[in-house]
């Protein structure tokens, strides 16, 4: 079984830039909410602040689809990878 790369990257990316979202947005709402995840995010996605509001939403979102895809990608590429060199041994 192999790894289709576009779709992983897709769908990881994806799924972490709604996280973020939706975690950016509760934030907003109930300004407690996430602000641990959120100051977490911020130290790593540079020009990202942990503050409440749309803005701030929407680029947390883009760098963790950005990040998530990247991630996504590299874990199917790894994983064929070594898919295919430990069923070449099997075989």
């Amino acid at each position: 079984m192999r790894f289709h790369v576009t779709a992983l990257a897709l769908t990881v990316g994806l799924l972490w830039g709604v996280v973020v979202f939706l975690v950016a947005a509760a934030n907003t709402i109930w300004p407690t909410y996430g602000q641990a995840f959120l100051e977490l995010v911020a130290s790593i996605y540079p020009g990202y602040h942990a503050s409440p509001g749309l803005g701030s939403a929407l680029i947390g979102a883009s760098y963790g689809f950005l990040d998530g895809a990247i991630g996504g990608a590299v874990l199917a590429w790894v994983y064929n990878l070594l898919a295919d060199r430990l069923s070449r041994k099997t075989a």
